[in-house]
């Protein structure tokens, strides 16, 4: 049988050059691609990835290999959030490498993903760190088109993140939700009535800071649930479950301002999306 989809591929490396950071290299094939980086009121540079067929369907294959060389500060983010289509068999596929130098930055902040009905999708994030290099990670999703009904209904969706430094292992988190009769929300807790999920990871030499501010800004009980836990050594771990999807982007812009200012000494960065 044919397959149906197609391979992209999207290779970016990031350079300090003086005072600040330049997109010293990027190649791209459909369908990733990359719009104009962006250098504002930040020492980030900013790039979007995009994908201007639309949205993921099955049988895409989707390689994005970014690099961040020593004492650079770069932010990748997307437009919008990215949806992912019905498939009649095989997943989309979408692999993520980040490699970190010494003193490096990376602020990983894509909008959410919204899996449709009978969708199904493989994603994994990989993460080398070097020495001193800090990272923000988010990693979003949708149950589903929540506004047409469609919650829980994808076939399959699979996230892991992991993350590696010169000592071994710093985190390793993955999930993996099946087809919708295991998924049926009067199941499984149904994500507490909460449709929207996401975690934010940071690695950062002290996180104790940042743990601390979460929990006194997400007391228990809100209408959104966020936790905050430490990582073995340099970092946390934040899980966040909202009841709509402006709450999601609300609180997660609100954590990764929290991110910047603890970890960074930066204030929030306005992308300015439309």
């Amino acid at each position: 049988m044919t397959r149906v989809g197609r391979d992209g591929a999207l290779s970016l490396a990031f350079e300090r050059r003086g005072a600040g950071t330049v997109l010293a290299r990027a190649r791209s094939t459909l369908p990733l691609q990359v719009l104009a980086p962006l250098v504002l009121d930040d020492p980030a540079t900013v790039v979007s990835i995009l994908n201007p067929t639309g949205g993921l369907v099955g049988g895409d294959r989707l390689g994005i290999d970014v690099t961040v060389g020593a004492a650079a500060h770069a932010c990748l983010t997307t437009p919008s959030a990215t949806k992912v289509y019905r498939t009649a068999s095989e997943p989309a596929i979408q692999d993520v490498v980040l490699r970190l130098d010494a003193g490096a930055i990376c602020e990983w902040v894509p909008d959410h993903t919204i899996p449709f009905a009978g969708s199904a999708l493989r994603q994994r994030i990989t993460v080398d760190a070097g020495d001193g290099a800090r990272l923000i990670l988010v990693d979003a999703f949708a149950a589903g088109r929540v506004g047409r009904g469609e919650a829980w209904t994808f076939e399959r969706l699979e996230s892991a993140i992991t993350i590696r430094d010169a000592k071994g292992l710093i985190l390793h988190d993955r999930f993996v939700l099946g087809g919708p009769d295991s998924l049926d929300g009067r199941r499984l807790g149904a994500a507490e009535g909460r449709p929207y999920w996401a975690s934010l990871v940071v690695v950062v030499d002290d996180a104790d800071p940042f743990r601390r501010d979460v929990a006194a800004r997400f007391p228990p009980g809100a209408g959104v649930a966020v936790a905050a836990g430490a990582l073995p050594r340099r970092g946390a771990l934040v899980r966040c479950l909202a009841p709509t999807a402006p709450t999601l982007i609300d609180t997660l812009d609100t954590l990764w301002a929290m991110a910047r200012r603890d970890l960074l000494g930066l204030p929030p960065l306005a992308l300015r999306k439309p």
